[in-house]
Order: structure tokens, then C-alpha cells, then sequence
């Protein structure tokens, strides 16, 4: 397995990190066999956070156990578990009690990657980094990153690790895939090459759209976050097919297929090596909510997308530009 670097760290982590929000599963015992196979596949990148109020932790907490140090594990704060006015904010007294929750939960006395999971408007973000930086210190955490920071939050945070002399983030998560480039691509992608920081783009199949089980004008299968039926999970959504999948996204599915089957590969192989084939992209984060499913994903990790491939890619994904009118 070729293992990439996590931003200027040093850290080498798979190619993949697992997700485990597990949306379409609920059994806890299948869960844990799920992280435990991407572990026994080369998989060393865990990402969770507090998915079905906190049952996620728990379950990868259970799956660590004798393999911890195997492990770089990422949680995620923001609002936490329980009452008050507090547990919605960013601020010293829920980030120091968040993190002890989250170690509990974990099993683990240490979160090798500990990432704000939104934006906080209401807590200065200097007081923030200043709590996560006295977490740093105190072995608690080994790196900070942030999720769904807009550039230019991520760029002031920067800074004022820089002229504070606080730990600085290290790492980004942002939704990036074939049907939404825009979010990233015009500024954090820049930003993070320039400055080092690693991105880990999450929902790479936007949530199984890229998988071409999902086209447009057909009934989704069953106990997905697309039927129309109940979903169960540890952390289950639901959303509607017929507003995401256009006739433009489902031309990228459509092309996903056709250079799968050039290839011998899934549409969710060929996506995932697009995804890969950006070099500022430290890995996606992938969910599975079977064994079998880790497979699949692991199988494909080995093969390059060609270049010409790359290209068709890119040009089907790219969205009209808006007309400008002087």
C-alpha cells in the first residue's frame, strides 16, 4: 500500500481513512468487524466524531482495543453531549470537557488529530486555538485541524498560530468529490498547497451517488440515505435522489461507468483514483457499513486513473461558469 504524507507533518497515513459515521448500519458487532477489517487490510487513518450521539467513538473504541498505536485517529468537536448553554461553542470550557468525553468514549488517553468540526462565530477564535494549543501540550492531543472553515477562516487561524506561537492546524476536512469541486477548489486547495496543510475530502462518492447505484429516474435501492423507505444507522440521513441527481450528475455517473468498464474497475474505484490523483488530498474518507464493502474499496487502491481518463473527468465535471455581464 502506498501510504501518503498527512500535509508537512511527517505522518504517513493510507490512502483511505475509513469513516465510520456508519449511516446505514446499526449493528454495533458488524460495525466493529468493519474497522477492524480496513485495519487487517493496511488501513492506519480512522475518522469519527460524535455520530449517533457518541456511539461512533464507542464502537471504534471497541474495534482499538490491542491496536491502538496501529492507529492516527481523528475525532471532531463542536457542539458536545448533554445540557447547557455552553455545549454549542468553542470555547475553553466545552473544548477541555469535549476532549475528555471523547478520550472516555475512545478508550485511548491521546486523539492523534483533533479537528474543530465547524466554524464557531461566537467564541474569539485566538481563545480556541489557545485551549487546543494547552491540549497539545498536555499529550492529550498530537495535531489540530478544522472542518468546513471557508479560506480565509483557515487562513487568519494560520496566522495567528504563527504570531501567538500556538500549535497550528495541520489538516482540513472538506466535501470534495466529482460532483462538488467548487467548494474547494477555487481557494482551500491553493491555500493548503502553499501553506502544507493536508486536506481529507470527505463524502468522495457523495454518499454513494458516484457508485452507479443511483441514477437518475430510477427507484434507489432500499435502506440507503436515498429510498424513500426508513433508513437505520448509527447516524442515519435521509435525502431526496431526485433533487441531487440532475442530468448533469448523472452524466458524471454515466462516464464513472463507462471508463469503469474500460477498465475493469467500479464507478466508485474509478472516482475514488480521481480523488487520488490530486496530490493535495491526503485521503478521502470513506464509509462502509459491511466487511465486503472495505474490500471493494481496498481492492482498487493499488491502480493509477490514466491520464487521458483524468481528463475526460475533469471536463464532464466542470460546471458552466456564470455568465458576467459588464
Amino acid at each position: 500500500m502506498n501510504y501518503r504524507e498527512l500535509g508537512k507533518t511527517g505522518v504517513l497515513v493510507s490512502p483511505v481513512c475509513l469513516g465510520t459515521a456508519f449511516r446505514s448500519q446499526e449493528d454495533e458487532d458488524t460495525c466493529v468487524r468493519v474497522i477492524e477489517r480496513a485495519m487487517d487490510l493496511g488501513c492506519n487513518f480512522i475518522d469519527t466524531a460524535l455520530y449517533g450521539e457518541g456511539r461512533s467513538e464507542k464502537v471504534v473504541g471497541r474495534a482499538l482495543k490491542g491496536r491502538r498505536d496501529e492507529i492516527v485517529l481523528t475525532t471532531k468537536i463542536f457542539a458536545t453531549l448533554g445540557a447547557g448553554p455552553n455545549r454549542g461553542r468553542l470555547n475553553r470550557l466545552n473544548l477541555m470537557s469535549g476532549v475528555e468525553a471523547s478520550l472516555k468514549r475512545l478508550g485511548t488517553d491521546y486523539i492523534d488529530l483533533y479537528l474543530l468540526h465547524s466554524f464557531d462565530p461566537h467564541t474569539p477564535l485566538e481563545v480556541t486555538l489557545r485551549a487546543l494549543d494547552d491540549l497539545v501540550h498536555q499529550g492529550k492531543v498530537r495535531y489540530i485541524g478544522c472542518s468546513n472553515f471557508a479560506a480565509w477562516k483557515m487562513m487568519e487561524a494560520l496566522w495567528i498560530s504563527s504570531e501567538k506561537g500556538l500549535a497550528p492546524f495541520v489538516c482540513t476536512q472538506s466535501q470534495y468529490n466529482l460532483l462538488n469541486r467548487f467548494e474547494i477548489e477555487p481557494e482551500i486547495m491553493p491555500l493548503c498547497r502553499e501553506f502544507g496543510v493536508g486536506i481529507m475530502a470527505y463524502s468522495p462518492l457523495a454518499i454513494g451517488l458516484l457508485t452507479g447505484r443511483f441514477r437518475r429516474g430510477q427507484e434507489p435501492p432500499a435502506h440507503t440515505p436515498w429510498s424513500r423507505g426508513e433508513n437505520t444507522g448509527l447516524s442515519p440521513h435521509k435525502y431526496k435522489l431526485e433533487d441531487a441527481m440532475d442530468e448533469f450528475n448523472d452524466r458524471i455517473v454515466q462516464t464513472l461507468v463507462d471508463i469503469g468498464e474500460r477498465h475493469d474497475r467500479s464507478p466508485a474505484q474509478v472516482a475514488i483514483g480521481w480523488i487520488l490523483d490530486h496530490p493535495e488530498i491526503s485521503a478521502p474518507i470513506l464509509g462502509a457499513d459491511e466487511p465486503e464493502h472495505v474490500d471493494e474499496i481496498f481492492a482498487g487502491l493499488e491502480w493509477a486513473l490514466p491520464a487521458e481518463e483524468r481528463v475526460l473527468l475533469d471536463e464532464v465535471s466542470e460546471r458552466p461558469k456564470p455568465r458576467k455581464f459588464a
